[in-house]
Parts: structure tokens; C-alpha cells; sequence
């Protein structure tokens, strides 16, 4: 077969997007380890889920069998408004580094909401219209979640409340008001609005908030106003589910030009982006038909993989949330108010947590300054502004290469540009002021949210 000249970005046609999603954990031997109820601390079932999250997501949630799963007709045209999303050969960024090897991305950035989250934001919407409801409540860090929710809301008409880390809302008030724009309430979090946001601000007065906090808020008003459920952006099964799409289409456009990578590098935060574009890799490691090297980057202020406990938390700071074997760094950990944006969760998803528990990737942490270094190099070459999330693969893969300039390897590196910085300039701005620090927490810091990992028989850690 004659090999075909490498484009500088690869589309997928119409007729090659991928038109299922595929299920990661049909393939892994060992299972996520299933959500505890609190009270109990036996597996949830469908019914209890279902008071929090719609009904076909909960089945999706719990779906451990099937390794493909249809995506709804209506999903798939919305897809169609943004999707191919383009697969890039980094071929400025080689140049410049005077690397050997092949760098590729994956631009999730071309939608207005400005990152990957929309996939699943559209998919969740759908099954809550389907269902009948009123409308969603859910959280968001940096804003991309919160931003592509109230997109996909507004497309199926549904009510959208969001609760936005408090920190997050002050720094970036141009994205709160992108959700606005498309009808959504915004509150920041924690809030007086709700009792576990009333009884977080007495515990900590003064915090600017986590992602742990924004989501015992929002489940609070689901849980609690008729006719709404609760959406999670990321770290949940039917969120990697939904995201796969990325990795579907990475992998057929690399098909397409006879490329295989050596290096798959993703950002890590809940897992949502690492997850959904590594899927269909890891699935042909999984049933041992190919062997790539998995890379989690994950940022040093809240090092969940390389610091954390794999045991059984509390998905959020309050506690109303079912139970999650993960990588945890407890849900009472407050992180420093860093610019890592969506990464700054407690915990990582069930599925990723028990992939790098069993060895089949791996992980590392990066400070913020030379992640905004190689956001600003990278920026600088490609000609993309990128997000301080996606910054940390970026800095990863630049890494790589230049490992590559040593030895002299070709390696080919892929990695996830999960969307664009335009709403992150507070962030830059620090950052060319000099004002940005490297907070890294202590053993005496972590072990603050460790103490409040739940002690029960079988969550040894």
C-alpha cells in the first residue's frame, strides 16, 4: 500500500466520523471498583443514581459489558456543527525544537464553548430532554464545562444552572457571561444559596472554593427542585464514554496515514480529556494487540495520581455524593488558587485511577511557571493560544521530544489540546508580570485531606 504524504492537519469526511462511542472498561480485566453508597457503603443501584443523574446516564455509568455504544442520531448532527475536530502535525514546534521525533495534536478548541467538554455536554442535555426534565445543575472550575453545558441547554431548550468555583468566577468573568449569553444562571461557589454551601463558608471563611465544593452545591438544588438532575463534565464512566470521540477519531485519522504513536500524553484533572482520547489506544493495549506508552500530566498544586491514595472518597467537599474508588487527595483538600483551572479536583475518574493502579500508564506533575513557559512557546510557534489544562500536556510533550534530541530516537508523540486560553489572560498576565508562584502542598498539607478519606472495612490505604 503506497504510503500517503502527512497533511499538516488531517480531517476525517463525513463518512468516516466514528458513530458510536466505545466503552473502555468492556476490555479492562480489572474493573472500576463500583460507587458506594455512604450510608451503606454497598454498590449503588440504578434507582438510587437516578434520583441524581438521568436515567439512560445511569445505565451508561453502570455498563461494564458492552464496548460499543450507538450515539443518537440527533447528537451525532450536532457533532456535525463542529466535528472532525482536526488532527495536527506539530511541524513548526519539530522545527523548532530540533527534535527528531513527530509531534501531533488533537485541537478540541473549534467550538464557541472552546474545548473538548462539549461532546459530552451535548450527549447529556440530549438524554435529559428525552427524559422529559426541566433542567441541569452543575458545577464548573475554569468555566469550559460550564460554557459547553449551557450551549448544549439552550440547543434543547432546558433550564441550566451552574454553580462556577468562586476563584475561577472572580479571575474569569468574560466566561461567565459567555453562559449567561446562552441563558444560564451562574452563582459562585461555595454560596449562600445552598446548606452545604452555607456550611462550607463557616468551616472555611474566606475559601475561593473547589471544584469539591461547586459539585455538593449543585447536586444539593437537583436532589432538591423537581424536575432537575444533576450533569458532571468529567471524572464519571458516561463522561469518558462520551469523550472517546476523540480518541475514535484521532485513531482513524492516524489509521488513515499509516501513523502509530509511541507517546499518548493527556492533561489530568478528573480525567474526562486523558480519558476520552486515550480510550481506543488503551482498548488495543488492553486485549494486548499494540503497546503505547500512556502519559497523565497533572499539576504539582494538586497532584492526585503522583501524591494521592487510591481508596474510597467522597466525590465532593460535602459529602452527599456516593463513594468513588479513585486517586484521592481526600474531598476536604482545598487547592492553592493556582491557574491550573479545570484540573484542580481532588480525585480522578474510577477508570483512569484503576488503569494507573494496575501499571498501563503513568504519571507526572508539573508546576505551573514551566507550564505557562511552554504554553507561551507553543503559542509562539503554532500559533494557537492555548489553555493553562491543555499547557500541562503541551509542556509533557515538549519534554519528550527533547529526550528524543538526546538519544537521537524518532519517537512519534501525540497529545490532547483540549481548547483555547482566550479566557484564561489573567493567568498570562501573572505570568508575564512574574507574579506566578509554584505552589507545591506539603506531606503536612495532604495529609489534612487524607485524614478525611472514610475508614470503613475494605478502604485500607
Amino acid at each position: 500500500m503506497e504510503r500517503k504524504e502527512i497533511p499538516y492537519k488531517i480531517y476525517l469526511e463525513e463518512n468516516e466520523m466514528p458513530k458510536q462511542w466505545y466503552n473502555v472498561r468492556a476490555d479492562m480485566k480489572n474493573k472500576p471498583a463500583p460507587l458506594l453508597n455512604p450510608a451503606t457503603k454497598q454498590p449503588m443501584t440504578a434507582q438510587e443514581l437516578g434520583v441524581v443523574f438521568c436515567d439512560e446516564l445511569v445505565k451508561q455509568e453502570l455498563n461494564d459489558t458492552d464496548a460499543y455504544i450507538d450515539i443518537p442520531e440527533e447528537i451525532l448532527n450536532f457533532y456535525k456543527m463542529y466535528r472532525p475536530a482536526p488532527l495536527v502535525r506539530a511541524y513548526c514546534l519539530e522545527k523548532k525544537l530540533g527534535t527528531p521525533a513527530k509531534i501531533y495534536y488533537k485541537f478540541e478548541g473549534n467550538n464557541t464553548s472552546g474545548s473538548h467538554k462539549l461532546n459530552s455536554a451535548i450527549a447529556q442535555a440530549y438524554y435529559a430532554k428525552q427524559q422529559g426534565l426541566k433542567g441541569v445543575t452543575t458545577e464548573t472550575g475554569a468555566g469550559q464545562w460550564g460554557t459547553a453545558l449551557s450551549m448544549a441547554c439552550s440547543y434543547f431548550d432546558l433550564d441550566c444552572k451552574v454553580y462556577m468555583v468562586k476563584v475561577s468566577y472572580e479571575q474569569k468573568p468574560f466566561r461567565r457571561e459567555v453562559m449567561r449569553t446562552y441563558g444560564a444562571s451562574v452563582t459562585p461557589s461555595p454560596s449562600e444559596t445552598t446548606e452545604v454551601g452555607r456550611k462550607i463558608l463557616a468551616e472555611h471563611p474566606g475559601t475561593t472554593g473547589s471544584l469539591g465544593c461547586a459539585i455538593s452545591e449543585a447536586v444539593e438544588v437537583a436532589c432538591s427542585t423537581e424536575g432537575y438532575r444533576y450533569v458532571l463534565g468529567s471524572v464519571l464512566n458516561q463522561v469518558l464514554l462520551h469523550q472517546s470521540i476523540i480518541g475514535l477519531e484521532t485513531k482513524a485519522a492516524m489509521d488513515k496515514y499509516g501513523i502509530v504513536p509511541d507517546i499518548i500524553i493527556g492533561c489530568a484533572g478528573g480525567g474526562s480529556n486523558l480519558g476520552g482520547l486515550i480510550s481506543p489506544f488503551m482498548g488495543e493495549k488492553l486485549r494486548g494487540e499494540k503497546d503505547y506508552r500512556f502519559i497523565a500530566v497533572e499539576p504539582a498544586s494538586c497532584p492526585s495520581f503522583t501524591r494521592g491514595k487510591f481508596a474510597y472518597d467522597f466525590c465532593d467537599t460535602g459529602m452527599v455524593c456516593p463513594l468513588a474508588k479513585m486517586y484521592t487527595l481526600g474531598s476536604g483538600f482545598i487547592p492553592s488558587p493556582t491557574h491550573a483551572g479545570g484540573l484542580r479536583y481532588h480525585g480522578m475518574s474510577s477508570v483512569l485511577s484503576q488503569l494507573y493502579h494496575d501499571g498501563m500508564m503513568e504519571a507526572v506533575a508539573l508546576e505551573q511557571t514551566a507550564v505557562f513557559e511552554a504554553a507561551e512557546y507553543f503559542a509562539r510557534v503554532e500559533g494557537i493560544l492555548p489553555a493553562p489544562e491543555s499547557s500541562h500536556a503541551i509542556c509533557a510533550a515538549i519534554n519528550e521530544a527533547k529526550k528524543c534530541i538526546e538519544t537521537g530516537e524518532e519517537k512519534t508523540i501525540l497529545f490532547g489540546l483540549t481548547g483555547t486560553g482566550y479566557f484564561d489572560m489573567v493567568a498570562y498576565e501573572k505570568f508575564h508580570n512574574g507574579q506566578m508562584t509554584d505552589y507545591i502542598p506539603t506531606d503536612a498539607d495532604l495529609q489534612i485531606g487524607f485524614d478525611g478519606i472514610p475508614k470503613f472495612e475494605g478502604n485500607e490505604f
